[in-house]
């Protein structure tokens, strides 16, 4: 018979039927008879899946394993967990550093901002990912609390900052459960000091999301009315918020544009250290952990290191070391730490 080509007749296929199994599978047969089944780890365990069964056995194995690597390891004094060792460990092959004498800190500061919120324009808390960001950074915290230490957790009054300072004391918790560490970690509490800037309005003074609501309020009524005069305090507002909703930075010019009816940024950055004074002084050789709001954070940091490094990310921190004596401290954020002078609380004016 020819191809459909027409160039000669086209080769016969033969079919062959094999009766014994191909060669790999032989091999595999042969061990797995060969092979002894593990008995099952306990009784009912036959019905079990294969991935499941070898997981008890590891479990079943690994209890006396665990009792002898309960015993901690200590280098240098200092004693943990192989599970702290593994999470910890660099994975960057680098020289050994060199051992410098270490500097003696009074505590140490980290202001973090709070994780991703509802909104903004109403006092909402945190969405299951910012809960879940503040969690991990507590868990992360935790792995650099010494035994023995003091922890206390501080944030401002609003909804968002109070859910993540919460979380972080979970994560906090959580991590040194794992570590098998022990450690003085005191439960999350508001202070006033850390609250967001404020903003002046006839009802008073009060942050700037619960001024939203009133200019919401009165500018859609003027709005839909088409009669009066705007007052100041809300035409500032109004020029707040429409730099946001254009897509522009608030913060930036709240930093940079005088604002009549905004509290100051300086005035934020001596609130706060009115704050971590009084904190200092009610718990001395302490760790401070403090959630609150990114306009008070930028301030802080652009003070400090003497230009605006942007607007942190959620659950990102400024770090705040202050030596010995309360004369100088060094302030680290985004890769740059800048060393500040301490300013005396008797000599910070107030705003409100």
């Amino acid at each position: 018979m020819a191809d459909k080509n027409g160039q000669g007749p086209a080769p016969a296929f033969r079919r062959t039927d094999r009766t014994d199994a191909p060669y790999y599978l032989a091999r595999y047969t042969e061990r797995s008879r060969l092979k002894p089944s593990p008995a099952p780890s306990r009784p009912g365990d036959e019905d079990l899946p294969l991935y499941l069964r070898r997981f008890r056995e590891r479990a079943s194995s690994g209890q006396g394993a665990a009792e002898t690597a309960s015993a901690l390891l200590e280098v240098d004094g200092d004693r943990f967990t192989p599970e702290y060792a593994a999470a910890t460990r660099d994975k960057e092959i680098v020289a050994p550093p060199e051992r410098k004498p270490q500097e003696d800190f009074a505590t140490e500061i980290r202001i973090i901002r709070h994780g991703i919120t509802q909104g903004y324009s109403t006092d909402a808390g945190l969405t299951p990912m910012g809960g879940w960001q503040a969690h991990q950074r507590g868990h992360s915290l935790s792995k650099s609390v010494r035994p023995g230490q003091k922890v206390r957790i501080v944030c401002a009054a609003t909804s968002r900052a109070r859910q993540t300072a919460d979380q972080i004391y979970r994560g906090m918790t959580d991590g040194l459960r794992q570590w098998e560490r022990e450690a003085d970690i005191g439960q999350p509490e508001p202070i006033p000091e850390l609250r967001n800037f404020q903003v002046c309005t006839p009802d008073g003074i009060g942050d700037v999301t619960s001024a939203f609501r009133q200019y919401q309020a009165l500018m859609e009524k003027l709005e839909r009315m088409a009669v009066g005069d705007r007052p100041r305090w809300l035409v500032e507002i109004d020029r707040f918020y429409r730099t946001q909703l254009g897509g522009a930075d608030p913060i930036a010019m709240w930093l940079t544009i005088p604002l009549m009816y905004f509290e100051p940024p300086q005035s934020c950055v001596r609130r706060f250290w009115r704050g971590f004074h009084r904190l200092m002084a009610e718990s001395p050789d302490t760790r401070i952990i403090a959630a609150t709001h990114s306009g008070p954070i930028r301030a802080f940091a652009t003070w400090a290191h003497g230009y605006d490094p942007g607007e942190p990310y959620n659950t990102e921190e400024v770090v705040v070391r202050i030596r010995r004596g309360g004369g100088t401290a060094l302030v680290a954020y985004r890769n740059r730490v800048t060393e500040v002078n301490v300013p005396p609380p008797d000599e910070m004016p107030r705003w409100d």
